[in-house]
């Protein structure tokens, strides 16, 4: 009987149960952590038709691909020239209501009224109180339709423009347009 000795006493406290014993848990999906970020791409657009010409020129979308692919435009910039406009996403109801019959284009991007995005929304919707773009599901460099739609004093919403774009290019690394100053100087996309 050497080595055993007496048995300390014990508290309540001391003695933890199966129930109260904590074991490690292996990660699950929902516990895993995140590896990837959300990646930033700026994408190129010529204007496909002589109205997107007249109202736009070319632009480059900044755009953030999330986690699970999907894309969500950030930022507009004028590539011939110099302003670029904030979209925040989403928007009223009114806004896919007032697409011609046959769009498909369901995503609604607000332009935000501060810096160029005011003078941006009165070239698309003279007049309108607030704009908005309409825009399919972006997929890579591929053609891309814009719709603008302007809501007026009187709360209605109206269809402005259709904006047709073909892919030019997409932005390398940290070439992307400077966000305050003259764009037509920024290197091209490839």
């Amino acid at each position: 009987m050497s080595g055993y000795g007496p048995v300390p006493a014990t508290r309540v406290e001391d003695v933890e149960s199966h129930e109260t014993r904590r074991r490690p848990r292996r990660p699950g999906p929902a516990r895993r952590r995140r590896s990837g970020r959300a990646e930033t791409l700026f994408y190129a657009y010529d204007p496909a038709d002589p109205l997107t010409l007249s109202l736009t020129r070319g632009i480059t979308l900044e755009m953030e691909r999330g986690f699970l692919g999907g894309i969500s435009i950030r930022r507009l910039f004028s590539t011939a020239g110099r302003g670029s406009a904030a979209l925040e996403r989403g928007g009223p109801g009114g806004v896919i209501d007032a697409l011609p019959e046959g769009a498909g284009e369901r995503t609604v991007y607000r332009i935000v009224p501060e810096g160029d995005g005011r003078a941006l929304a009165n070239a698309l919707c003279p007049g309108s109180q607030e704009t908005w773009f309409v825009s399919s599901r972006i997929r890579g460099p591929r053609a891309l339709t814009l719709h603008a739609v302007g809501r007026w004093a009187d709360g209605r919403f109206r269809h402005c423009a259709p904006l047709r774009y073909e892919f030019r290019g997409e932005w390398a690394g940290t070439d992307a347009p400077p966000a305050d100053s003259d764009a037509s100087s920024a290197p091209r996309p490839q």
